[in-house]
């Protein structure tokens, strides 16, 4: 008799555990069932969809338009092509700022449409009513402190957060805040790598960093960025794995060639 072994999914509990092993955790965004699948079947332990969707899917310039009805399409699309790791989704701009019962209201409508597993969303002092009121309905939520997308305008610049003592300060009560507020985790993006270092140290629950250097206890990067889909935003934090715009640019003009010359469709590929 032969038994199915069933998938053992990754959980807020597998990154805690992780973490105290020493074991780094990868997080990849996602924003379709395609290649949800394919990052879930090569290993992935977390996918983020993340409200760069608005720039990468969307062509915006920041993640501000994105909404939160666009984030639940996109997401719903991710967790039917991901069997086995961790579903993590952005709380979009405007979605839970107001107060904390508009952003329970935003995550029960998340958690329902989408099927997915955590929310995240951006800050520290100023959102922990809202983080404490999405965990109370038992919903798992990662924070993110640093360099803050949403808070583009108010910042100004996308350049490195932190290097100042005040504001270093500021981030690690804002880390120890949200970790006795009940998060599973804290993005840490774009601050020096000694800061996240010591944040990562003093906190029970795992660290996730994008631009942070390599104490953090796991990594993030935007799908499109590691692969080489989008040529023009090259910052010192990210390693391309692929050039894949390059190679869909000759795969396409190759393409047009062979329907211009009339070699494709061949004898084989036609009924």
């Amino acid at each position: 008799m032969s038994i199915n072994k069933e998938i053992r999914r990754v959980t807020t509990h597998t990154l805690q555990r992780m973490k105290s092993n020493g074991e780094k955790i990868a997080m990849l965004t996602a924003y379709d069932y395609s290649f949800a699948k394919t990052f879930d079947a090569a290993g992935i332990d977390i996918i983020l969809v993340g409200d760069s969707a608005s720039n990468v899917m969307a062509g915006h310039e920041t993640t501000l338009p994105v909404t939160l009805d666009q984030m639940i399409y996109h997401a719903s699309s991710v967790v039917r092509g991901a069997k086995r790791c961790l579903v993590v989704v952005d709380l979009p701009f405007g979605a839970y700022q107001g107060n904390s019962k508009e952003a329970l209201s935003s995550t029960i409508r998340i958690m329902k449409e989408t099927g997915a597993h955590a929310v995240k969303l951006e800050g520290g002092e100023e959102v922990i009513e809202s983080v404490k009121r999405i965990i109370s309905a038992g919903v798992p939520v990662m924070g993110h402190l640093g360099l803050t997308p949403q808070s583009i305008y108010k910042f100004g610049t996308y350049s490195v957060r932190a290097k100042e003592e005040a504001e270093a300060e500021k981030l690690q009560r804002d880390a120890r805040l949200l970790e006795e507020a009940g998060c599973f985790s804290i993005v840490l993006e774009k601050i020096p790598a000694l800061l996240a270092g010591k944040v990562s140290d003093s906190l029970q629950i795992p660290t996730i960093g994008i631009g942070a250097g390599s104490h953090c206890d796991g990594q993030v990067l935007v799908m499109h960025d590691m692969l080489g889909i989008t040529t023009e935003f090259k910052p010192r934090f990210l390693r391309q794995y692929l050039n894949l715009s390059e190679s869909i640019t000759n795969a396409v003009q190759q393409y047009i060639k062979d329907v211009r010359s009339g070699d494709f469709p061949d004898e084989n590929e036609q009924y």
